[in-house]
C-alpha cells in the first residue's frame, strides 16, 4: 500500500524535501537500526527537529544531504541506546526469576525497628549535633551552609555530624546484640 502524504502543509522547502524523500529516509534509517519500526521512529523525530530548525535556503542537493545526515546521526543514536539497553536488560522470564530482598514481613519488621532505633538515639543527641547530622544526612545540604546557620565553623560540623555517626551506629550495634540474645 503506497503511503500518500500531503505536501501543500510544508512551508519550508525542507520540509518539503523531507516529506518528498520520506521513504528514503526510513530505508536509510532501518538498514541502521535493523527494524522498519524504528527506523519510523527515528524519521519522525527528524521530522519534529525540522520543524524547529532555522530555514536553510540552499540548494536541493544540499537539503537532501543535510536530511540524510540527520537521519543518519539519529539512527546512529538510537542503536546505540538501544544497544546499551540491551546490554543492561534481560530477558522477562529472567526478571521472574529475580529475588527481591527485604521483601518477607520479617526483614521489613527488622529494617523498621532499626530506624525507630537510629531515631531514638538521635533523639539522644545535643539538639544542634542532631541539627547537623539531619540537614547533611537527610537533606543533603552542604556543610559549609549548616555552618553558616549554626554560626559555627565547618570543621565543628563535619565533627558533630561524625559524632552523630558513632553514636547511631553504638546505639544500633547495641540493638542488634540484645536481639540475638
Amino acid at each position: 500500500m503506497p503511503e500518500q502524504l500531503s505536501t501543500s502543509t510544508c512551508d519550508s522547502p525542507l520540509l518539503q524535501a523531507f516529506v518528498e524523500n520520506r521513504l528514503i529516509l526510513v530505508k536509510i534509517a532501518a538498514r541502521i537500526t535493523g527494524c522498519r519500526s524504528r527506523a519510523e521512529d527515528v524519521v519522525q523525530d527528524a521530522f519534529f527537529r525540522l520543524q524547529s530548525a532555522p530555514q536553510i535556503t540552499s540548494s536541493i542537493k544540499a537539503q537532501l544531504s543535510y536530511l540524510f545526515q540527520i537521519v543518519r546521526n539519529l539512527a546512529i543514536d538510537h542503536y546505540r541506546k538501544q544497544a546499551l539497553e540491551q546490554k543492561y536488560s534481560g530477558s522477562e522470564e529472567e526478571g521472574l526469576n529475580v529475588v527481591i530482598h527485604g521483601a518477607s514481613p520479617e526483614t521489613s519488621h527488622m529494617n523498621f525497628t532499626t530506624l525507630e532505633t537510629i531515631a531514638d538515639a538521635l533523639t539522644e543527641l545535643p539538639s544542634r549535633t542532631r541539627y547537623a547530622f539531619e540537614m547533611y544526612r537527610l537533606h543533603g545540604v552542604p556543610q559549609k551552609d549548616i555552618a553558616k546557620e549554626l554560626g559555627v565553623s565547618p570543621t565543628l560540623v563535619n565533627f558533630m555530624i561524625r559524632d552523630a555517626l558513632v553514636h547511631c551506629r553504638k546505639v544500633s550495634l547495641q540493638e542488634a546484640r540484645a536481639v540475638r540474645r
